[in-house]
């Protein structure tokens, strides 16, 4: 059965009488990405990795198709273990160009390869890429109330891009970047109403960003 819609178009209540944001209403994998995942801050450099990497296959895709297809990237990519997967060759993508299980684009694949190497790269110098990622965190944004509200982009997301490709890291432009931001709690982008707003919020003031 199909949510009833909110009087906010941009808000669907579920049959659990919470109110979410659209996009994280429409099954149950979106709920439980929306509800728990999405916004919430972590400096776990596998997770981050993953994050990062996986809204680099997004562009151009939905992101639910990526979702449906999680557990099989991170079957192939070594759980997205930087050390493990910095060790992939020619043979292993023409492999994964073969795998009907993941989205197979031989750019997004190399550079998620190359993004595992830039990380480690970052981690000899004492660095990371969850450090680098904060370092552009807004201090201050506006709590969106409508969908139209949610930037593609900003000055933060454009300046980050720049910062990880002078680092190494591939297939990462502003919009991936906003996204990735997104996901990893720089910003909390849960509309003003969602039920998962609040618990994003919390997670964030209690967390130490890296340096």
């Amino acid at each position: 059965m199909t949510p009833p819609v909110d009087a906010r178009p941009d808000l669907v209540t579920g049959e659990d009488g919470l109110a979410r944001c659209a996009w994280g209403a429409a099954n149950a994998t979106s709920r439980a990405y929306h509800d728990h995942e999405w916004g919430r801050p972590s400096t776990d450099a596998r997770y981050v990795l993953e994050i990062v990497c996986l809204e680099g296959f997004q562009a151009g895709l939905s992101w639910q198709t990526i979702l449906n297809k999680r557990a099989a990237f991170r079957r192939v990519f070594r759980d997205f273990e930087a050390k493990r997967l910095a060790h992939f060759r020619e043979e292993d993508v023409v492999r994964l160009l073969g795998d009907v299980s993941i989205v197979r684009h031989r750019a997004k694949i190399e550079a998620t390869i190359a993004n595992a190497k830039a990380a480690l790269a970052l981690e000899r110098t004492g660095d990371s890429l969850s450090a680098l990622l904060w370092r552009f965190a807004p201090r201050d944004f506006v709590a969106p109330t409508r969908s139209e509200d949610v930037p593609t982009s900003t000055p933060a997301s454009i300046a980050c891009s720049a910062a990880l490709r002078a680092a190494g890291f591939c297939f990462l432009g502003p919009t991936t970047l906003y996204a990735a931001m997104q996901a990893l709690g720089l910003v909390n982008d849960h509309l003003v109403g969602c039920s998962a707003r609040a618990g994003a919020e919390a997670s964030r003031a209690a967390f130490t960003p890296p340096r």
